[in-house]
C-alpha cells in the first residue's frame, strides 16, 4: 500500500478514466478527467486543464465515489464474537482492529459508520480520531460506541459470566432516566451517534429478534435526549414492533430491518428514515440452514432462531425490494470476516434491488444518511475520495470485489500493478 501526501495548489492531481459514475446518474460516463486539489475535486469533465499537474492514468477502468459502509464493527473479531467481553482487553482489541482499517481502506472503503465496540473503553472513538489526526490508516470513521440495551435484551452480555460474580456487562440502562443518563455519557464521550436495542437478535442466546426490548416511552425519551444535543440515533432493530417505535420516536435510520412489515417499510419511506438491511449476513444464513459445517462454533440458538424465522425474512426482503424506503450500505462486518463486507452488494441485487439503487446506497444515499453531502459523489467540490475498478460493476455488481485504485482526501492509498496500468 502506498500514500502520497493531498495535492496542494502547485501540485494538483488530474486522473483519467475511460469511464465513471459520479454516485447519482442511472448509468455511468464514458472518458473522464477529474482535477483534484487541497483534497478536493475542483473539476470533472471530458477533459481539463493538466496543467502543471501530476497525471494519474487509470486506462479503462470505471472511477466512482470512495464507498461507504454505514454498520460495522471494526473491532469485533467473528471467531471471537462476545468471548471479547469477558476475556479481551481494550488495548488489545484496539490492536486487532488496526489491520482491519487498514484493509477496508485498501478495497475502497472509504468512509465507514462503526456501530459499537464490546470494550471495556470507547476504543472506537480513540480510532476514529487517532485517524482523523494521521497516526494510522484506514477509513474516515463515524462512530456510536455502544449498543445501549435494556438489561436482559440484545446487548446484555452479563449471562457470559456466572451469575456469583454479580457483574453487569454492556451499556445496559432501563427506564427514561437512566436511558437519558446513559445517553449524555455516550454523548460527553464523543459519540457522533447513538446506538440502542429495539429488539433482540439472532447472535445472542437470551433474546428473540422478535421480542421488543424498550417500550415506547423509553425509546421517545432517549431519542429526545441524543436530539436535543443534535446527535441521530439508530436501533439494532429486527421485529416490527420495534422497527414501528422505532421510527415513531423519530430515529433517522434503522439497522437491519428484516422483520419489518411492507406497512412499516411505507411509514419509514413517508418520514424520510432510512433502512440499512444488512442482506448478506440473513441471507447466508438461509443459504446454509442445512449445512452443519457452517454453524460449526455458533451457539446452537442461532440456527434455531434462523430456521424459525426464515420464511418471514424472505418475506420482508422481497417488500424491501418493492419499497421506496431510502436503502443506505450497511453490512455487519465483524459478525462475519470484514474482507467479505462487498458480498453485500450481490446481495441486495439479489433480492430484487436494482444494481444502481445498490451502488447509490454505498455512495450518495449513505452520504445523505450521514449528513455528509460532500461525500458519496464525483462532482466538483466534493472530498476526493475515488476507487476504480478494471470491471463494470453495472454489467457485474460482483465486480466491486475488484476495485484497485483508492484515493481518500486527496492522498493515494492504493494504485493498480505498473503493468496492467492503462
Amino acid at each position: 500500500m502506498t500514500a502520497r501526501g493531498r495535492g496542494t495548489e502547485q501540485d494538483a492531481v488530474v486522473l483519467i478514466a475511460g469511464r465513471s459514475w459520479d454516485g447519482l446518474s442511472d448509468r455511468p460516463s464514458g472518458h473522464t478527467e477529474v482535477v483534484v486539489r487541497n483534497g478536493r475535486i475542483t473539476q470533472v469533465g471530458p477533459a481539463v486543464d493538466r496543467a502543471g499537474a501530476e497525471v494519474v492514468e487509470l486506462g479503462d477502468r470505471m472511477l466512482l465515489p470512495g464507498l461507504i459502509d454505514c454498520h460495522i464493527h471494526t473491532t469485533v473479531d467473528p471467531g471471537r464474537l462476545l468471548r471479547a467481553f469477558v476475556s479481551d482487553g481494550s488495548a488489545a482489541i484496539a490492536l486487532r482492529a488496526l489491520p482491519v482499517l487498514g484493509d477496508l481502506l485498501h478495497r475502497g472503503f472509504t468512509t465507514i459508520r462503526d456501530l459499537a465496540t464490546f470494550a471495556a473503553e470507547p476504543v472506537t472513538l480513540y480510532l476514529r480520531d487517532a485517524i482523523a489526526r494521521g497516526h494510522i490508516v484506514g477509513p474516515r470513521m463515524i462512530v456510536a460506541p455502544y449498543l445501549i440495551s435494556a438489561r436482559g435484551a440484545h446487548g446484555d452480555a452479563s449471562t457470559l459470566l456466572a451469575s456469583h460474580f454479580n457483574r453487569e456487562i454492556g451499556a445496559l440502562a432501563d427506564g427514561a432516566d437512566e436511558i437519558t443518563r446513559r445517553v449524555r455519557e455516550n454523548i460527553r464521550a464523543g459519540s457522533d451517534w447513538i446506538k440502542f436495542g429495539a429488539t433482540g437478535g439472532f447472535a445472542t442466546p437470551a433474546d428473540d429478534p422478535t421480542q421488543t426490548t424498550y417500550t415506547q416511552e423509553e425509546m421517545n425519551a432517549l431519542v429526545a435526549t441524543a436530539h436535543d444535543l443534535g446527535i441521530p440515533c439508530t436501533p439494532h432493530a429486527y421485529g416490527d414492533e420495534g422497527v414501528s417505535r422505532a421510527v415513531t420516536a423519530g430515529v433517522r435510520s434503522i439497522e437491519h430491518g428484516n422483520l419489518a412489515s411492507a406497512s412499516t417499510l411505507a411509514r419509514m419511506a413517508e418520514r424520510g428514515v432510512f433502512l440499512v438491511p444488512t442482506q448478506f449476513m440473513v441471507l447466508d444464513a438461509l443459504d446454509h440452514l442445512d449445512d452443519d459445517s457452517y454453524w460449526e462454533g455458533k451457539d446452537p440458538a442461532e440456527r434455531v432462531k434462523f430456521t424459525r424465522h426464515a420464511d418471514p425474512l424472505r418475506r420482508s426482503a422481497d417488500n424491501v425490494a418493492a419499497s421506496d424506503v431510502r436503502i443506505a450500505f450497511g453490512t455487519d462486518a465483524g459478525m462475519f470476516p470484514h474482507a467479505d463486507n462487498w458480498r453485500e452488494f450481490p446481495a441486495l441485487v439479489k433480492t430484487g434491488i436494482s444494481t444502481v439503487r445498490a451502488l447509490r446506497a454505498a455512495t450518495s444515499v449513505a452520504a445523505d444518511l450521514l449528513d455528509r453531502p460532500d461525500l458519496g459523489r464525483l462532482r466538483p467540490g466534493a472530498t476526493a475520495d475515488l476507487i476504480a475498478l478494471p470491471a463494470d460493476p453495472f454489467d457485474d455488481i460482483t465486480a466491486v470485489a475488484g476495485i484497485d485504485f483508492v484515493m481518500q482526501n486527496g492522498a493515494v492509498h492504493r494504485t493498480p500493478p505498473p503493468d496492467v496500468t492503462g
